[in-house]
C-alpha cells in the first residue's frame, strides 16, 4: 500500500480524486489539505462520500507520503511547491497547467513529464513528477494524435468542443450560475484557449508538419463531460482512418474507437475516451468524448499514478457509465 496526499481537496477534481483513491486497492489517503476547511469533515464538501470516509481536511502536510496530488488553481502549484517541501522519494502529480508546457516543466532541477499515457506511457513509468493534461487538451489530442503521427495534419484543423459546467471549477461565477447556464449554450475564448499550447506541443512531437488549429470551446448546459469534434482534409477512406486509429490505440486500455456514432453518456463517470470517425467528401470528422473530471483530470491522474508505481494501469478505474 502507498500513502497519498491531496492538496486542495475541496474542489471538483479533489472530490473525484478522493472518491477514486478510497476505492483503490493499493492506496490509502494520508491527508487531504485545505486552507479553507481545515478541521472539517471531507463530507461537508463532498456529500457523495457520506458513509464512505471519516477523513477530515487538514491544514498541515506529511512530507513523506509516497505520492502527492496538487488539485490547485492554475498558477498556485508552483507557489505551493516553492513554500512546501516533500521528501526526495515523494512523487508529484500536478493537475494544474503550471508545468504542462516544455518551457515551464522544470522546477528545482526536476522535470515534469507530460502525463498523457496514450502518448508518453514509458516516460510516465520512470517519472517522479507529472504534469496532468488539461481536459480539453486530453479530448482533442486523443482525437488527433494518430493523424499527427502519420503526418496527415498538414492542413487546417477546425475543432469545436463543448464542456459541462464542472469544467469551470467549484467556485460560482456568472457563467456557471444555474439560472444563466440552464437552457443556454455559448462559446468563450475563441481560438485562444490556454490548452492550445500543450495540444500543439504533443502534435508536433512526432516531427511532422501540423497545420493551424482553430479551436472554439463551448459551454454546455450540463454538468460534466466533453464532446469534441475536429475535421480536416483527408485523402484516404474512412476505413483507412479507422485502421490508423485502431492501430495507434491498440495498447490503450482506456481509449476506444467505435464503429458507431458516439454520445457523451457513454463515457461520463468513466476514465474512457471514445472516438468515432466519419468521412464527408475530402474531409475527415473525428469525434471524441470524455468525462472532463475523470479522464480529463482525476482519473487520468490515478492512471498516471498506477503507471509510476507499477500497478495495473486500470487499478481503481474500472468504472461503468450510466447511459440510462
Amino acid at each position: 500500500m502507498i500513502k497519498a496526499g491531496i492538496i486542495g481537496g475541496s474542489g471538483y477534481t479533489g472530490g473525484e480524486l478522493i472518491r477514486l483513491l478510497l476505492n483503490h486497492p493499493e492506496t490509502t489517503i494520508d491527508f487531504v489539505f485545505s486552507t479553507t476547511r481545515a478541521g472539517k469533515q471531507v463530507t461537508t464538501a463532498h456529500q457523495d462520500l457520506l458513509g464512505l470516509t471519516n477523513l477530515e481536511f487538514t491544514g498541515t502536510i506529511n512530507p513523506n507520503v509516497d505520492v502527492v496530488f496538487l488539485c490547485l488553481g492554475h498558477g498556485n502549484s508552483t507557489k505551493f511547491l516553492e513554500e512546501n517541501t516533500f521528501s526526495n522519494s515523494t512523487k508529484i502529480i500536478d493537475l494544474s497547467n503550471d508545468f504542462r508546457l516544455s518551457q515551464d516543466a522544470v522546477l528545482h532541477g526536476k522535470t515534469f513529464v507530460y502525463g498523457l499515457p496514450e502518448l508518453s506511457r514509458e516516460n510516465i513509468k520512470t517519472a517522479t513528477e507529472i504534469a496532468n493534461p488539461g481536459c480539453f487538451a486530453t479530448s482533442i489530442q486523443l482525437a488527433l494524435l494518430p493523424l499527427a503521427k502519420a503526418g496527415l495534419l498538414e492542413n487546417e484543423v477546425h475543432i469545436n468542443a463543448i464542456t459541462g459546467s464542472t469544467g469551470a471549477g467549484v467556485s460560482p461565477s456568472a457563467t456557471s450560475h444555474f439560472s444563466w447556464r440552464n437552457n443556454n449554450v455559448s462559446w468563450y475564448k475563441p481560438f485562444t484557449h490556454q490548452h492550445l499550447g500543450e495540444i500543439c506541443e504533443s502534435l508536433d512531437s512526432f516531427g511532422n508538419k501540423t497545420g493551424k488549429l482553430f479551436f472554439l470551446p463551448t459551454r454546455g448546459n450540463f454538468t460534466r463531460g466533453i464532446l469534441a469534434t475536429a475535421y480536416t482534409k483527408f485523402e484516404g477512406s474512412v476505413e483507412d482512418a479507422q485502421n490508423l486509429f485502431k492501430d495507434f490505440y491498440a495498447d490503450a486500455i482506456f481509449t476506444h474507437v467505435s464503429d458507431e456514432p458516439i454520445h457523451l453518456k457513454q463515457v461520463v463517470n468513466t476514465n474512457n475516451c471514445h472516438i468515432h470517425l466519419h468521412k464527408h467528401e475530402d474531409v475527415l470528422l473525428v469525434t471524441s468524448a470524455i468525462d472532463n473530471l475523470i479522464k480529463g483530470a482525476s482519473g487520468q491522474a490515478v492512471q498516471n499514478m498506477n503507471l509510476m508505481f507499477g500497478f495495473e494501469e486500470n487499478q481503481g478505474l474500472q468504472l461503468k457509465a450510466g447511459v440510462f
